[in-house]
């Protein structure tokens, strides 16, 4: 069961006028506990603070924040060596009505559950993935945000359960390669790694530009850039990331199959590397 924490007061009821509850009014964070500590915190900080300017809510203070969440990971009984906490930032409770006052005394929230780890095998031998029929709308004023609003993501999940496939690919509106429904998409043409754009929609994931950054910091450059299915299945390599997982490589997407090559496994390594321990072989 999920323990739920508000100001660090456990908490298992919401108020059905909370904004975050009728509309979808809010962001969410969710990150990786190891060892009792928030991984990439710093890039999860960050993108709640530009989440927190786009939809017009009060910034909760770094410090406070912080201090919540040490409480709620040191109450839980969850095995705090690994698991996950999610962070809940509303609108609150306002008047009825899609408008409101700007910015918004936030309601926060945060959550403890149990992580599952991915099978160490995935890492060696890659994972199988789908292109899933649910599109992403594209021109989204929250594009590369984690907003409360994930009612795409759920669709394409939900279409990948029957299939046992790991992940499934996304594809925006004009056919445009995006994301994946739980990570974040990478491919590698002719050794040059290459994800897509999400200036029109998709969620800019943590790990996404954690890898960017240590790439960055390698002096390996990067194309961030408009990538369609042809890209995709002309790729060399394909590989995946998320906050919880790290990066994982993938060896299918349907009927079109990928080695796992050295540039896959040299960010796998770089990952490993700097504290991302799921990556190391």
């Amino acid at each position: 069961m999920t323990e739920w924490y508000e100001f660090s007061e456990a908490r298992r009821t919401i108020d059905p006028d909370e904004r975050g509850f009728q509309y979808g009014d809010g962001l969410f964070e969710t990150i990786a506990i190891r060892h009792g500590e928030p991984r990439l915190w710093e890039y999860h900080l960050q993108r709640l603070g530009a989440g927190c300017k786009r939809l017009g809510l009060k910034m909760p203070g770094a410090g406070s924040l912080k201090a919540r969440l040490d409480l709620a990971i040191s109450e839980s009984r969850h095995e705090s060596v690994f698991c996950i906490a999610k962070i809940i930032v509303t609108a609150g409770v306002l008047q009825r009505g899609y408008g409101r006052a700007m910015p918004a005394e936030p309601s926060i929230y945060i959550g403890m559950f149990p992580a599952l780890p991915v099978n160490q095998p995935a890492y060696v031998k890659g994972v199988a993935t789908m292109l899933c029929e649910t599109r992403l709308a594209t021109g989204s004023p929250v594009a590369g945000l984690k907003t409360l609003n994930r009612i795409e993501q759920v669709l394409a999940r939900s279409e990948c359960l029957p299939t046992g496939a790991f992940e499934g690919l996304t594809l925006d509106a004009e056919g445009r390669l995006i994301c994946g429904t739980m990570s974040n998409v990478f491919i590698v043409s002719n050794k040059v790694i290459k994800t897509p754009s999400l200036e029109r929609c998709g969620v800019a994931g943590t790990m996404r530009q954690f890898v960017l950054d240590l790439l960055d910091r390698q002096a390996v450059d990067v194309e961030v850039c408009d990538l369609d299915w042809a890209d995709l299945v002309a790729a060399d390599e394909v590989f995946i990331a998320n906050s919880q997982m790290g990066a994982v490589p993938v060896h299918r997407c349907g009927n079109h199959k990928w080695a796992i090559g050295d540039v896959t496994r040299d960010v796998m390594k770089l990952l490993a590397e700097n504290g991302i321990a799921e990556c190391r072989l």
